[in-house]
């Protein structure tokens, strides 16, 4: 039985600044201040569903976790910490910004119970970060990082792609960057425009274009072979589709199975190249693939099948239990 996590998220709560891309209400769904009973609720329905959860996390998202005000902070851990404590739960996730970390902050965290924190550090360029509005820089992420693998947390790092002021070269630096920091997760989000955000503006005024789907789906595609060849895995790949994003979205690469378009995109590379490098005479063709991954090897709606059509060949996709996440071998 697959684990369960409680997310919660604390919209708008203790960011210093506005972000240019950023509209916590569209994102989240959220507009008022969580309180303890509704941690309490969130917990208390999971439980009661039956799943399994204590292998699971009860997770804060949004705002910046360690930002907010110190009582409020703690009156929200130490409900959460109650789960911990009586083995409901294994441990609690938060996430907060690269400069909202201190030795003091982390002694708070470690005694309520924080197994993981996520730092959102969305790029490691200076230059995209300040155009971006973001009040912090390359180096207070590298700090942070740092601190919180010494004192033995779960170190998550968050990135973006299609930032204003980035492209793809800085995209692939900034996840070599990330990977240089040994993360134990890592979670990846193409930016979108979204209404009442600076970004928005921008984008009427042409001064910022926005990645095209397919575009997006191309460099996540790369930077997500690159995490897993480092063996850090990428927990979330594309924005949610909870909240209000559908209603708020405006121009940007967003997709309600993004993550399945990406990974279709790997092994329909990697299917149509090892043809390519072996030589195989157009017809029919069997490649086999992880018992796991057959729906990636095939593309969303068949959508590698129809692309190796194009270049002549009749594809069958078979199993093989012997066979890891992106590898293939073409059976003839």
């Amino acid at each position: 039985m697959k684990h369960v996590n409680v997310a919660l998220f604390v919209p708008d709560e203790g960011c210093p600044n506005r972000c240019s891309f950023c509209n916590q209400k569209t994102i989240s769904g959220k507009t008022k201040k969580l309180t303890a009973q509704e941690v309490s609720a969130a917990v208390k329905t999971a439980l009661a569903s039956g799943a399994d959860c204590n292998k699971g996390e009860i997770a804060f998202f949004g705002g910046s976790f360690t930002a907010i005000d110190t009582d409020y902070m703690i009156r929200l851990l130490a409900t959460a910490k109650a789960y911990i404590d009586d083995g409901s739960f294994a441990g609690i996730r938060i996430s907060t910004r690269p400069d909202c970390i201190d030795e003091e902050i982390l002694d708070l965290l470690k005694y309520y119970g924080v197994t993981a924190i996520e730092l959102g550090c969305q790029s490691m360029s200076d230059q995209v970060l300040a155009l971006n509005r973001r009040g912090h820089s390359s180096e207070d992420i590298v700090r942070s990082a740092k601190r919180i693998k010494e004192r033995g947390f779960e170190l998550g790092v968050q990135m973006m792609t299609g930032l204003y002021g980035d492209d793809d070269e800085s995209a692939l630096e900034t996840a070599q960057r990330l990977i240089s920091l040994a993360p134990d997760t890592a979670r990846i989000y193409p930016t979108v425009v979204l209404e009442g955000t600076e970004l928005c503006e921008l984008y009427r005024r042409g001064v910022y274009s926005p990645q095209s789907l397919e575009e997006a789906v191309s460099l996540c595609a790369r930077l997500l072979l690159m995490f897993h060849s480092s063996a850090i895995p990428v927990i979330r790949l594309g924005l949610h589709s909870g909240g209000n994003v559908q209603e708020g979205y405006v121009a940007g690469a967003y997709h309600p199975a993004f993550r399945e378009l990406c990974e279709g995109k790997i092994y329909g590379d990697l299917i149509s190249e090892e043809l390519k490098r072996l030589s195989v005479p157009r017809g029919a063709v069997t490649v086999a693939v992880g018992s796991r991954y057959i729906s990636m090897a095939v593309g969303q709606k068949k959508s590698n099948l129809l692309r190796l059509e194009k270049e002549g060949y009749s594809c069958k996709i078979i199993q093989d239990e012997n066979l890891k996440k992106y590898e293939i071998e073409v059976r003839g």
